[in-house]
């Protein structure tokens, strides 16, 4: 008995150490290298990989997965150059699987993909001004036809309000309870989805009413910032780099892109605004509107923004740009900022 089991736990051990050999195995006799310096490139540029073979083994062929796609090399070092044109940008990480006869050997790398070229700087004018509550902490903003909604936020303070742009006045308000801190709002079939900051949780009602219908909890999103739509799918920020595309129903992620430019990321990614298929985005703690590409994460345009906050009455609650409105006009937008006075309507140009 003594030696059965002395037999099963030799035989264990051979198993364990011999998939940690196999393991180990890949990165020994074979390295993944690309061609730019650290792995940061720019769409477009094709990605030059090869395979180092360390111990010069006979590579029969080589296959490579990166961007959701996979790609094959006859070449004896797995030479490969993977276009990159109209990919979502960001961190990706490539995987190539070395054959040598029936054994598989897989190993990966990482890489930055960056921007073409550097985003266009627009300008605004201001063509009208309305009042705006001073004491809204303005987190999201967006119109039904001609009536405006508006999420505000703070502990104990946050609400969704119904807003005659005219005049400024509440029509219809209620507020929300005050563990949460609300964020961003967007409306879809009636819908009027809303988040919440750190509480992991957004909620849905009837525009119709205010009637809370629904609550979601967010998954591999960090937190709750910004929200917007396209008329099928909701985009939601969280705070990173990152803009998730949402199920309307499901409220499940579906996956997302990273905003970048030529030269790096972007992150705390606010209030959100879809506008001719493109996403503005408020970023916070900035006084400008960023113009993103929602399939790769582009950041295609900034609207500088500075010299807005000067219009506005100035107090100690005082805060930065936020609030982006759309309703259809080209080039107008409809903006504010976290207790300012004042809602502008500005026509964006570029510089």
């Amino acid at each position: 008995m003594r030696i059965l089991r002395a037999l099963v736990i030799s035989s264990l051990v051979l198993n364990l150490t011999s998939c940690k050999k196999e393991k180990e195995s890949a990165n020994t006799l074979f390295g993944l290298e690309i061609s730019q310096d650290s792995g940061k490139l720019h769409s477009g540029t094709p990605l030059s990989v090869v395979i180092n073979n360390k111990k010069q083994r006979k590579i029969d062929s080589v296959s490579y997965r990166i961007f959701d796609k996979s790609f094959s090399s006859i070449d004896t070092n797995g030479a490969y150059e993977v276009p990159t044109n109209n990919e979502k940008l960001g961190q990706h990480v490539m995987r190539a699987d070395v054959y040598i006869g029936k054994e598989k050997y897989s190993i990966q790398n990482s890489i930055v993909l960056l921007a073409d070229k550097a985003p266009k700087v627009y300008t605004y004018e201001v063509l009208e001004e309305f009042p705006h509550d001073i004491k809204a902490y303005t987190q999201g903003l967006e119109f039904k036809e001609d009536v405006l909604y508006e999420s505000t936020g703070q502990y104990g303070q946050s609400s969704l309000r119904k807003v005659d742009m005219e005049t400024g006045e509440v029509l219809e308000k209620i507020n929300l309870d005050p563990q949460y801190f609300g964020e961003g709002l967007t409306i879809l079939n009636d819908k009027l989805y809303l988040l919440t900051w750190r509480e992991n949780t957004g909620f849905v009602y009837d525009i119709n009413n205010f009637e809370r219908i629904n609550s979601f909890n967010y998954q591999n999103s960090k937190e709750g910032w910004g929200i917007c739509n396209d008329g099928e799918y909701l985009y939601k920020s969280d705070g990173t780099e990152r803009i998730w595309r949402l199920d309307p129903e499901t409220l499940q992620e579906l996956d997302y892109v990273q905003v970048y430019t030529n030269t790096g990321r972007v992150r705390e990614l606010n209030e959100l605004e879809w506008v001719d298929g493109k996403i503005f985005s408020n970023v916070y703690t900035r006084n400008a509107i960023s113009i993103i590409d929602p399939k790769t994460g582009k950041l295609e345009g900034v609207i500088d923004m500075t010299a807005l906050i000067q219009r506005v009455s100035r107090h100690s609650g005082l805060d930065v740009l936020n609030g982006i409105a759309y309703k259809g006009e080209k080039d107008i937008l409809y903006v504010t900022g976290k207790n300012w006075d004042k809602l502008f309507k500005i026509k964006i140009s570029e510089k």
